[in-house]
């Protein structure tokens, strides 16, 4: 990254991390469960100079404070304040957003409500929808809610490239620079992951939402982004998906399942064609408004069929 900022949200420190500060178009790049925004850094380099890529921890995750009240904050209502709060600061009224998995989920609920709608300006959704597969997301929350622990970083390195083949094919440095950037040192010596183990406990305190109903309601330019052999996104969804919103784009990530890294030009290229056709070219002053309310029905009908 090129310059970190710090905002503070209900007495947490959130970490944003941004690279080109000074382009003359901005993209807000929010990760995924247990990520952080340090994963955006091959979007960002191949995007180029002339597009700053802002790209906040969650709370929990990376640079980010951890909550000592999970059931409050590690929470998607939660995670939309803050995501106010970031725009605000950096005086972004509207916004062109990219969302891997629950960054993307974010970035629509964001783009179907009515009190933020007008905050997003089109939205890049990177393996995720308004319907994930049930078995998919009960494996995430098992593995996530384990505290892990590793004697060395070499142990964390391996443990880190098997859990996220799906992230597609990166090269011998690209995976160790994402070991390096997700490993945090405990107090007895050992290693573990760069984020609260509490964060799975969303799956439990969310409640559910109709976001086949979310989805229908967006009227923002819509790109979707599915890794070729993704687990959590069902191609059967993306048809469903392309029937409620026909003029959306889609682009399959050969090679990745879940979630695609953004880090090569098949990739990157369609999705920069997609900002540069759809994507403000400035960031006006944002104005007086209010952060949207609070979030309801959520887990239940994201692993639903739509009916």
């Amino acid at each position: 990254m090129d310059r970190i900022e710090y905002i503070s949200a209900r007495q947490l420190e959130i970490a944003v991390r941004i690279w080109h500060p000074d382009a003359p178009n901005t993209v807000i790049a929010w990760h995924g469960l247990a990520r952080h925004g340090g994963d955006f850094e091959p979007l960002a380099r191949k995007l180029g100079p002339q597009w700053r890529v802002i790209a906040p921890d969650t709370p929990g995750r990376g640079l980010s404070s951890w909550s000592l009240y999970p059931a409050n904050d590690y929470l998607y209502s939660h995670y939309v304040t803050i995501a106010l709060a970031v725009l605000d600061h950096f005086h972004i009224a509207r916004a062109n957003w990219v969302g891997t998995s629950m960054g993307g989920l974010l970035g629509m609920l964001l783009a179907a409500d009515e009190t933020t709608a007008h905050r997003i300006h089109c939205l890049v959704l990177n393996d995720v929808g308004p319907e994930l597969d049930s078995q998919a997301l009960a494996e995430m929350a098992t593995y996530f809610s384990v505290p892990k622990r590793f004697s060395t970083l070499s142990e964390l390195h391996q443990a880190l490239e098997n859990h996220y083949q799906g992230f597609g094919t990166l090269s011998h440095f690209e995976w160790q620079q994402m070991a390096l950037n997700s490993a945090r040192r405990l107090p007895d010596g050992s290693w573990s992951f760069h984020y609260d183990p509490r964060i799975s406990e969303q799956f439990i305190h969310d409640t559910p939402r109709d976001t086949w109903r979310d989805w229908q309601r967006i009227r923002c330019p819509l790109m979707v982004v599915r890794g070729e052999h993704s687990t959590l996104l069902q191609a059967e969804s993306i048809k469903r998906m392309q029937v409620d919103q026909p003029q959306m784009e889609m682009l399959e990530a050969t090679g990745c399942g879940h979630a695609p890294m953004l880090n090569n030009d098949q990739q990157v290229a369609p999705l920069k064609r997609f900002l540069n056709h759809y994507g403000d070219i400035t960031t006006p002053q944002a104005t007086n408004l209010t952060p949207g309310r609070r979030i309801s029905r959520w887990w239940q009908r994201l692993i639903r069929p739509h009916d």
